[in-house]
């Protein structure tokens, strides 16, 4: 580890060494890792150190290996810095986020030390998930969305999630879905007319959550597209992340329905004149909109993706039809 760093990480949690357990994972692309070291002597057991080096060239693993493509995740990881900086510490139990303990960039390098939340109650990742788990998920991001609805982004993505159509030209010239392709513009313009905006985590999927042992509790981490947007975007990539295409269908109306019984517990506890009905009306019709939206990213990113299903064609479909009796 660069010297500095590992001197910035002793000074920050009182520790007199440090020694390193394992790495947690190696980030997209060759743009560096995740790696958790133990602490001497700290008030902290252990800590997280996100630490981003930025590659003479990258390999992406499915062939978009361009400037836009890197351009791309370099802003993804200041995004992540500023989220650490100025808004994570906003976040409640509720909407449970790492501690962050220190932010520093260097030339080509960028580092985020965080807390361990394995060490601090979320020691479990999941592939697969029971209706508990999911129900923690949901009632995070309700909780998440309620905490900064309305705020405007300020050092984050303008539009949060990591498949928004401007910063994906590539992917939208190689859809070969010619009715999804022509109406892309309208889709997100009908996500980003929504009166009601939040900011989105904008990579909410199951594997991006830290459970506690009970399943009951969750905290989220990897926050490089968190930024402005409808809720619907998370809810719809989470359900897609964990449920194949027959549990979306028939778990869609029970899921919705809990979260958003936990939005409007959530924005009533901060603001208890919040026009609740009027957002849970929008934004339910916005929640076919916002799978569309990322079934269009996946279908020109990797058109021989699993989530490319029955279910996503359906709601496509819908969502197309509709655009086109407007016009």
């Amino acid at each position: 580890m660069n010297p500095h760093f590992q001197a910035l990480i002793l000074k920050t949690t009182d520790a007199t060494s440090l020694f390193k357990i394992e790495s947690i994972q190696s980030l997209w692309s060759g743009y560096g890792e995740i790696v958790r070291y133990g602490l001497k002597g700290s008030p902290f057991k252990s800590v997280v150190i996100k630490h981003v080096r930025l590659p003479d060239q990258s390999h992406h693993p499915r062939g978009w290996n361009t400037d836009l493509s890197h351009q791309r995740k370099v802003k993804s990881y200041h995004v992540e810095m500023a989220w650490y900086q100025q808004w994570s510490s906003i976040c409640s139990a509720n909407c449970r986020v790492p501690l962050c303990l220190a932010v520093e960039s260097q030339q080509d390098e960028m580092f985020m030390l965080l807390e361990d939340l394995d060490d601090s109650g979320f020691p479990v990742r999941k592939s697969q998930v029971s209706m508990i788990e999911i129900k923690a998920c949901l009632s995070w991001l309700a909780n998440f969305h309620a905490t900064f609805m309305g705020k405007q982004p300020d050092k984050l993505w303008e539009v949060g999630t990591y498949w928004h159509l401007e910063t994906r030209p590539d992917e939208l010239q190689a859809l070969q879905d010619m009715p999804l392709k022509k109406h892309a513009q309208e889709i997100d313009q009908k996500l980003r007319l929504s009166p009601f905006q939040t900011f989105v985590h904008g990579d909410a999927k199951l594997e991006n959550f830290c459970f506690s042992k009970d399943g009951k509790q969750v905290a989220a981490v990897d926050f490089q597209y968190v930024g402005g947007g409808c809720g619907m975007k998370d809810v719809a990539y989470f359900i897609g992340s964990c449920l194949n295409e027959d549990q979306c269908q028939q778990q869609e109306t029970k899921l919705l329905d809990y979260y958003f019984q936990q939005l409007r517990v959530a924005l009533q506890k901060r603001e208890p004149n919040f026009p609740v009905v009027a957002l849970e009306l929008d934004w339910r019709e916005l929640y076919p909109v916002a799978w569309t939206d990322f079934h269009r990213f996946i279908k020109g990113w990797s058109p021989g993706h699993w989530k490319i299903n029955s279910y996503s064609e359906r709601l496509a479909r819908e969502v197309i039809a509709q655009l086109d009796n407007k016009q």
